[in-house]
């Protein structure tokens, strides 16, 4: 096998910010379009994708960009606001209200799976608190909640109100930071990884004297009481914060921070946000205009994304398959984007979507540390690709016994249109275009073993004389041996 090494990883994204629009020598086509789904969302389905190409690209993206404003929270649980007494008062199990819950949200990313989701997803394991610290299901409720009200809106609220979560002051030790004992893990966390980076515009002394800013968020009414404000425990002393000196508190901070480190944030959050929808191999002037956008609009994260999402540089050749799809793209790419269907729904419920992604290593919301998943590369190792392989394989496996009509179905009405074929290295083509968005990435050997897998349960005279053709029964077999083949292909990796 050769390594996964796409083409396209060599090549030089030199693509302006400056919107796309289609030509005659680089339509707007399904491969677009799929690659704009995988990375503003977890995949197309058959009926997004014909949509999509009814419109121009400006138009989809607003869409997608509208729909997620437009995406509201989930409904708060009946146990949202309760206490440990009123889980024992209700016979309501905590640790299956925690599993229960995660389920939920990842059901939620197989069946809607838009750039809200998406964001989400993204948010959480940059404002990393993990549920294996604070474990209590109300603080796992608040914590999402807040993600999903401020993934697509403004990220200095986001940053503001997720730090006086009751999750994340369990988990970053605020709630042990008090007046004459100050604990400085929060403090440097929020700029170290949440806002500038890694020694990017702050010092210890800053450390120092936000920690103390931030003290007072001492006090719970019970097990599970949410933690709230107690001024006797907060240093009511003057600090000095990048310059600036008062009697500081948390909102002061949070100000300060912006106004006075407000390109080192942009830069370092719009960074974040290229390497996560473009590509690991930065673009350092398409993110300066990016940050430059994120500035001008007070910090929101929509016309950011609008911006990225139309641009010639997000669509170019050089943004596609450059990245590793995480186990939550694998996954749903192939059940979205084949519409597959299973006689178990319990293979697509959220709680064994949770198991997959925790069994290849993204548990979402139990991140193993504050610097989260390290992603791209990291989720590929000789051991971790032999899970993917087998699950790939194993989804595909059940789609087939429940119903092998779905993979020929597959083939005549959304890889070909509605338009059976007779050309069997046509149709091999263009099954391979449909999953590997890049020309460039599929070589012809690719191709050659791709077409021999494709061929193989058919004898060679019924392709010569041209008396099969994709209506035939056997096209069921075919596909998914092809599948079989194709989910094993490296570049099959990549999005």
């Amino acid at each position: 096998m050769k390594s996964m090494t796409s083409t396209t990883t060599l090549m030089c994204n030199n693509a302006p910010l400056t919107n796309y629009f289609p030509s005659a020598d680089n339509p707007w086509d399904g491969q677009k379009v799929i690659h704009l789904y995988r990375r503003a969302g977890f995949g197309a389905t058959p009926a997004i994708k014909d949509n999509a190409l009814t419109k121009t690209p400006g138009q989809v993206v607003n869409a997608i960009i509208q729909e997620a404003i437009d995406t509201p929270p989930e409904p708060a649980p009946e146990w949202a606001n309760w206490s440990i007494q009123d889980f024992r008062d209700n016979g309501t199990n905590v640790i299956g209200t925690r599993s229960a819950w995660s389920s939920k949200l990842h059901e939620r990313l197989n069946k809607r799976g838009n750039l809200h989701d998406r964001l989400v997803v993204f948010w959480s394991n940059h404002i990393v608190a993990s549920l294996d610290v604070y474990w209590q299901p109300p603080y796992m409720y608040e914590y999402l909640n807040l993600l999903q009200k401020h993934a697509i809106g403004n990220f200095k609220d986001m940053v503001r109100e997720i730090g006086l979560s009751s999750a994340m002051l369990t988990f970053l030790n605020g709630f042990q930071n008090r007046k004459g004992s100050p604990n400085e893990n929060y403090a440097r966390e929020l700029y170290e990884l949440f806002t500038l980076g890694v020694d990017n515009g702050y010092t210890q002394e800053d450390i120092v004297e936000t920690a103390r800013a931030f003290t007072g968020w001492n006090d719970k009414s019970n097990h599970f009481g949410f933690i709230k404000f107690n001024p006797s425990k907060f240093d009511d002393g003057e600090k000095t914060i990048f310059g600036r000196t008062g009697n500081w508190g948390y909102d002061d901070v949070i100000d300060i921070l912006f106004e006075e480190r407000e390109q080192q944030i942009a830069k370092f959050i719009c960074k974040k946000l290229y390497q996560y929808f473009v590509s690991p191999t930065v673009s350092e002037g398409i993110v300066q205009k990016l940050a430059d956008i994120f500035v001008a609009n007070n910090f929101e994260i929509a016309p950011v994304l609008k911006r990225l999402f139309k641009s010639q540089h997000f669509f170019d050749d050089a943004a596609r398959s450059v990245i590793i799809k995480s186990p939550a793209d694998l996954l749903l790419f192939l059940y979205r984007e084949m519409d597959l269907k299973f006689n178990d729904e319990n293979i697509i419920r959220g709680r064994d979507i949770r198991t997959s992604f925790e069994q290849n290593g993204q548990a979402i919301l139990k991140h193993i540390s504050v610097e989260g998943w390290a992603t791209d590369r990291a989720w590929i190792d000789s051991s971790s690709i032999l899970n993917r392989w087998f699950g790939l394989e194993g989804a595909l496996s059940h789609a087939y016994r429940y119903d092998k009509e779905q993979f020929k179905t597959f083939i005549n009405r959304v890889v070909l249109g509605g338009s059976p074929s007779n050309d069997v290295e046509f149709v091999t083509k263009s099954i391979l275009d449909f999953f590997f968005t890049n020309k460039l990435t599929i070589d012809d050997m690719a191709f050659q073993d791709a077409l021999v897998a494709f061929k193989d349960t058919v004898p060679e005279q019924y392709f010569k004389d041209g008396s099969w053709n994709t209506n035939w029964d056997e096209a069921r077999l075919q596909m998914y041996r092809l599948m079989q083949h194709i989910v094993k292909i490296p570049e099959f990796q990549l999005k």
